[in-house]
């Protein structure tokens, strides 16, 4: 028999100087990438990484997973399925709040590495894909069942979507407050929104004046507004300088006349996101009669805007963090201006509410225009205009 390895003996001896290689090295790997792509993008991160963060070298995290779409694609399962089990430990006609406070305490725990559904989910190949949205919808199903026994209306399943949109809201920023408070706001708000009625709305109730639609008038310009729907469909990383060159008519080098590279168009899409933003919620709060009538304002005009610019804004939002440094700070500055205008005119609104309280609730309210977007597919009216706004406010505790 062959003589076990000086490791080997180190480990059987109780040698402290040689850890024990975890059994739950795949957990830990999974959810060391989780973080790394929420914060990074999928593109932007990288295998080592993933390992430095969990303190191996990056041929050992190989052992484990072949490439970095396979461990992305790990990790985009494994946070649905979670959901899913924390629900499957639910039972069968529990009450609203129960079936919520499952979905939530889940999602509060493992907040660091949650995010990677909302707008990473794209660089998923068609069939994985298809097989997380029908995890997705299951959990959907399973949160409309409790909706619908509580608060019944035909909404098909809008209010269990933007209820989980809430709740997942606190995967995609960074304010610092404590678990359990941020548990218990989140799950106010997703119960908000679940209570909300989104027929109630009036078309036209609240008039929004968004600035117009920016008209390409230069070749920078048309760049830019070429660009912007490439970068939304397939994400900024895989759209190459021919694509774009190819939109506007032009050769690939003849770009580098209008922009030094491909990382400018996207940081001039990111500033032009917020300077539409900007001018829409400064025209929307000019004649508000209080704090109550400026939130209704807010909540109108971000909704507005979300589904006249949906390609720029998803540009904005998805790409964001993978801009660097210098070209980010000041869309990050204007991003924190806006959010800043919300907190206050919350604040005055609920006095309870501490600044920190406020900006969860503010994100949520983001949330659940993000996911109630999406299922209405961005499809613009007034109808729908007013079902998200009447859904952003019951997330809000208004």
């Amino acid at each position: 028999m062959a003589s076990a390895s000086p490791s080997a003996r180190s480990s059987a001896s109780g040698d402290p100087t040689t850890a024990a290689r975890p059994r739950n090295r795949k957990q830990l790997i999974v959810e060391a990438a989780g973080r790394v792509f929420s914060e990074r993008g999928y593109h932007t991160a990288s295998m080592e990484e993933v390992a430095a963060g969990v303190g191996i070298s990056a041929a050992a995290l190989y052992r484990h997973f072949p490439n970095k779409y396979a461990l992305f694609a790990e990790c985009a399962d494994v946070m649905v399925d979670g959901l899913v089990a924390a629900l499957d430990e639910v039972p069968s006609g529990a009450a609203l709040t129960e079936v919520l406070t499952a979905v939530t305490r889940i999602t509060v725990a493992h907040r660091a590495s949650g995010g990677v559904y909302r707008w990473e989910a794209r660089y998923l190949n068609r069939e994985d894909r298809r097989r997380l949205a029908a995890k997705f919808g299951r959990l959907v199903e399973r949160v409309d069942e409790a909706v619908q026994r509580e608060h019944p209306m035909p909404d098909e399943r809008l209010r269990a979507t933007a209820a989980l949109g809430a709740i997942g809201s606190i995967t995609m920023h960074r304010t610092s407050i404590a678990q359990r408070r941020a548990e218990e706001l989140l799950l106010a708000s997703a119960l908000g929104v679940a209570a909300s009625d989104p027929a109630a709305g009036r078309p036209g109730a609240h008039p929004v004046e968004l600035p117009a639609r920016p008209v390409p008038r230069t070749r920078r310009a048309e760049i830019l507004a070429a660009s912007i729907p490439l970068f939304a469909r397939d994400g900024f990383a895989s759209v190459t300088n021919g694509q774009i060159a190819e939109a506007v008519g032009l050769t690939p080098s003849a770009l580098y006349r209008h922009y030094p590279g491909k990382i400018d168009i996207l940081a001039a899409a990111c500033l032009q996101a917020a300077g539409l933003l900007t001018q829409g919620v400064e025209r929307s709060l000019r004649e508000v009669a209080g704090p109550h009538d400026a939130i209704v304002a807010l909540a109108a005009t971000y909704v507005a805007y979300s589904f006249e610019y949906t390609d720029l804004n998803s540009v904005a939002e998805a790409e964001l963090a993978g801009l660097p440094a210098g070209l980010r700070r000041p869309v990050v500055l204007a991003q924190r201006e806006h959010i800043a205008v919300w907190e206050q005119q919350l604040r005055l609104a609920r006095p309870e509410l501490d600044p920190r309280q406020a900006r969860v609730l503010v994100h949520a309210g983001f949330g659940v225009v993000v996911e109630a977007g999406r299922r209405l597919r961005w499809q613009d009216g007034p109808g729908h205009r007013e079902a998200v706004t009447a859904l952003v406010l019951g997330a809000l505790g208004l």
